[in-house]
């Protein structure tokens, strides 16, 4: 018969919390093991002559609470060779406590009874202490073991185990990321019991103005300011509903995956112009831009009940798990090529079928400079391509006198497809170099934007019209610019 470890709560304050069953149970305990004797009903079961054993040496030795509880899960399997234990918790067994989830994932494997006698949770006097009604919706969290990612600033929020200045100050600084440095929380300690206090003060303040142990816990009321929630996804898929809706914007509602395919165009050359202007603030913002495309498409596919925002994050995510199975799986890649070659074994598992030309895999809806600069790097992939710089260098010349032939004839239809030639050859010159075309033709842009400016400067400065002066003079003013570096 395997033998029993059974878990009782110790409630949230002193002996008046105790059920009878709970009394009588660690009065009668042969073995009894106290995870901390930090708890206010202890020091009265001490004084009514209750052996026990406590775990709170384990704090002391270990650096973080993964190995402590690790260590008194440990002992305790050790403990239950041969004989029955009971093992005391504060609060309730099943709230709150890794020990317990952990003993009750192992005890089969350990041969071990585990039974649960209950106890009351620190759950019912926090609420009441708070004066909030959870079912307005509540999200509890181990202040000890959370990401930010897990944090609902819209509910009712419940930090526990705010077991010191250490764990308040990460509680801080995580909630300092999402709401303003003076946000009003507060502090509850001993909640329940004859000595709880309840503290409001200002977020910036957590890990400062009060004392923390292990019965203190930190509530944070729910955002109720649109203004806070603007960092908030589900926030963005609300205004961007909200948008579209019956009483949205006119623009956005009758807005079609059509329609929108030049906005995404623009939008996605804006953030390569942010980029090298290195404004990070800019950037930001035009990645924003990007976002809203991507949300106003989602949107309509949710509105003509084809797909959603969820279905496209979804689908991101199954592809990137599954085509990097070197992070996510057990699969080694140690550099790119190795990275490539995953890929291609993954893409004919999928049932990938491959183009009937490499080409075909160049997006055809690519800015045609780019298009040609992946085209030329795709066809160079078998070799097709001149290993020196010379060969280039003529055909570039060969395409000029085409160029000049086609307007000798006045055919023109001639002239485009010679003049194509011309930029097809430019590129390839520029992919020898190294040279990506389409930021070079980017900063060629910004050089003249700049240029020009600075000619309207001057002419606006002298009272003239560009009219008024010849081309030498309006050049004239372009080296002027040049010169000072615009």
């Amino acid at each position: 018969m395997a033998n029993t470890l059974t878990i009782v709560g110790l409630g949230a304050g002193g002996m008046e919390q105790l059920t009878m069953g709970s009394y009588r149970l660690l009065k009668n305990a042969e073995t009894l093991y106290i995870r901390t004797a930090h708890h206010p009903v202890v020091k009265e079961l001490k004084e009514e002559g209750v052996q026990f054993t406590s775990f709170d040496q384990f704090y002391e030795k270990n650096d973080s609470f993964e190995d402590t509880y690790r260590a008194i899960v440990d002992q305790l399997w050790q403990e239950t060779v041969g004989k029955d234990v009971v093992y005391a918790v504060p609060g309730h067994p099943l709230i709150a406590e890794q020990t317990v989830q952990t003993l009750l994932h192992e005890a089969e494997e350990k041969g071990v009874s585990i039974d649960i006698a209950g106890g009351q949770s620190f759950l019912d006097p926090m609420f009441s202490a708070l004066k909030i009604d959870p079912i307005q919706g509540c999200q509890i969290l181990d202040a000890t073991r959370f990401s930010r990612s897990e944090v609902q600033i819209r509910q009712h929020l419940i930090f526990v185990q705010v077991y010191d200045a250490f764990v308040a100050s990460e509680v801080k600084l995580t909630l300092m990321e999402l709401l303003p440095d003076d946000y009003g929380v507060t502090v509850v300690r001993a909640a329940g019991n004859k000595d709880e206090s309840v503290i409001k003060i200002p977020l910036y303040e957590l890990d400062r103005s009060v004392e923390v142990d292990n019965l203190t816990a930190v509530y944070v009321p729910p955002v109720s300011e649109d203004a806070l929630l603007y960092g908030d996804f589900e926030y963005l898929r609300e205004v961007i509903a909200a948008l579209r809706g019956p009483d949205g914007c006119p623009w956005d509602k009758k807005q079609t995956h059509e329609s929108l395919k030049k906005y995404l165009i623009e939008e996605a050359y804006e953030v390569l112009d942010a980029i090298d202007e290195q404004d990070e603030d800019h950037l930001a913002e035009e990645l924003g831009d990007v976002l809203l495309q991507v949300m106003l498409h989602a949107q309509i596919g949710e509105d003509e009940g084809m797909f959603t925002i969820a279905d496209v994050v979804s689908n991101l995510n199954d592809k990137l798990v599954r085509r990097h199975p070197h992070v996510f799986g057990e699969k080694q890649a140690e550099n790119a090529e190795e990275v490539s070659a995953l890929w291609e074994d993954i893409k004919k598992e999928e049932g990938y079928r491959p183009e009937k030309s490499r080409l075909d895999k160049i997006n055809k809806a690519l800015p045609g400079v780019l298009r040609a600069y992946e085209l030329q790097k795709s066809a160079a992939e078998i070799g097709f391509d001149w290993s020196e710089p010379e060969p280039i260098w003529d055909k570039v010349t060969e395409e000029l006198e085409e160029f000049m032939q086609a307007l000798a004839k006045e055919d023109e239809q001639e002239k485009i497809s010679e003049f194509g030639d011309i930029l097809f050859a430019l590129i390839n010159l520029g992919r020898y170099y190294k040279i990506n075309p389409e930021e070079a033709v980017l900063r060629t842009n910004s050089k003249f934007y700049n240029r020009f400016r600075y000619i309207e400067e001057q002419l606006a400065a002298r009272g003239l019209k560009g009219e008024e002066l010849t081309l030498d003079e309006l050049d004239s003013l372009w080296d002027e610019a040049k010169g000072k570096g615009h």
